[in-house]
């Protein structure tokens, strides 16, 4: 005869719990897990980017005869507007600032560095390198750094620009902002800069021939 166990609280036999619980439980276990991979194995409805760019093509090569001896970065905040007489701004009229950076560096063309332009005293201890002055190179947008910082528009021209394929059109800003950068280069210190550069190259470079003494000059340097 088998031994039952007694509850020492009651002093009854403990109640097993029923078949039909301890079923609907597994069954309600099974039925989350197979859920939980269900769900892992639907599509996700998620926006994704795809690049359907074409392989970079090469179109052009050339040899490089010109020292890059100075760069600069150069800013500035572009304000444009643009209205119609005798028509409030509220009704017609845009106005956007770009706060604009870019870069353009001094060059030096060393294509025509012949033995016409190195003379070497008669005593071999000394040179004189005779060079082009540098030249200012048209400066450069620079993309990530430059952005619209604000815009302001009329009602017909947001309306105007939610009919059009094109709604927004900064040629014309990113044009002026790029004169500008250019006109800022030019009136910069990078030539100087450029032609202190080039001289420590070059007194360097020279002096590990053996010379003693070294002098770059700029024809026609400012």
């Amino acid at each position: 005869m088998s031994q039952q166990t007694l509850d020492p609280d009651t002093g009854r036999r403990p109640r097993k719990a029923p078949i039909k619980a301890i079923v609907a439980i597994v069954v309600v276990g099974i039925v989350a897990l197979v859920g939980v991979q269900l769900a892992s194995s639907l599509p996700s409805f998620e926006q994704r980017t795809i690049d359907r760019s074409t392989e970079p093509l090469m179109v052009a090569l050339a040899d490089i005869s010109e020292y890059h001896a100075a760069t600069g970065t150069f800013q500035v905040l572009v304000d444009l507007e643009k209205d119609t007489p005798w028509v409030p701004d509220v009704i017609s009229g845009e106005r956007t600032t770009l706060f604009a950076t870019g870069h353009a560096d001094a060059l030096v063309d060393f294509s025509g560095l012949g033995p016409e332009r190195i003379t070497v005293s008669p005593d071999g201890d000394s040179v004189t390198i005779t060079l082009p002055p540098p030249t200012v190179a048209p400066a450069t947008l620079d993309p990530v750094n430059s952005r619209i910082v604000d815009r302001d528009r009329g009602i017909a021209e947001r309306i105007g620009g939610a009919l059009a394929d094109n709604p927004v059109q900064d040629e014309e800003l990113y044009r002026l902002a790029t004169g500008k950068l250019d006109e800022a280069a030019q009136q910069s210190e990078l030539r100087v800069r450029a032609e202190e550069n080039t001289r420590q190259m070059l007194t360097a470079l020279t002096s590990s021939l053996g010379f003693g003494r070294v002098t770059v000059t700029f024809a026609d340097a400012r």
